[in-house]
């Protein structure tokens, strides 16, 4: 099955249900290869912020963690929120995607991002843990990175991603849009099957 198709992923690194879907979309885009082209986009979840995250809101996102891993056997590491001063702040860590794209190693960040976070109890909202997984995954100058991450070459890059991918028909993250013969098309995420979305997009694009 040859296609012109295009697949758009939109996520935040720091969104759980993101990190609930990793393994299903692990096998969508392999099972994708060469059918599709699969292009990342950041959504931007939370703008830069150094305000400690309101009590209620860490309440509500511990219960989602709950939810998220009661449906989907996700594993999360509750020690984030004793360990860590949360914050409801994303954007740094998209600026991170962003360079770590630059460099050929987008998908290896985004992991890194989620494993720290989720597994390992570590706040990829702080420049000091993004450097230390900037290094983790290979990108050798980790100076330039930490500068990189403030710049305003970076942050308007990310402003110019996430006014596309609000643009796009979208509800939230993670979600899935397909560009083919010049239409944009909201593709529904099954967040337990693979095969569902692929099974969608593959007639979708052989019509």
């Amino acid at each position: 099955m040859q296609s012109k198709a295009k697949l758009i992923y939109i996520f935040d690194p720091m969104c759980s249900w993101c990190w609930g879907y990793a393994p299903v979309w692990q096998q969508l885009k392999q099972a994708l290869d060469g059918i599709v082209t699969i292009e990342y986009r950041v959504g931007g979840l939370a703008p830069d912020s150094e305000e400690p995250m309101p009590l209620d809101m860490q309440s509500m996102l511990q219960n989602t963690w709950h939810s998220i891993s009661n449906k989907l056997g996700t594993q999360f590491n509750f020690d984030f929120w004793h360990h860590c001063q949360p914050r409801r702040s994303t954007y740094l860590a998209c600026r991170a995607v962003l360079l770590a794209r630059r460099a050929g190693k987008e998908g290896e960040m985004i992991q890194a991002i989620q494993h720290a976070y989720y597994l390992h109890a570590r706040n990829p909202s702080d420049t000091s843990v993004l450097a230390e997984l900037a290094k983790e995954i290979g990108i050798s100058d980790v100076t330039h990175f930490i500068q990189q991450l403030d710049s305003c070459d970076v942050n308007t890059e990310l402003f110019k991603e996430v006014t596309y991918t609000r643009s796009l028909p979208i509800q939230g993250f993670p979600s899935l849009v397909l560009n083919v013969q010049a239409n944009i098309l909201p593709i529904s995420i099954d967040y337990s099957d693979w095969q569902v979305t692929y099974a969608t997009i593959a007639e979708i694009i052989s019509n």
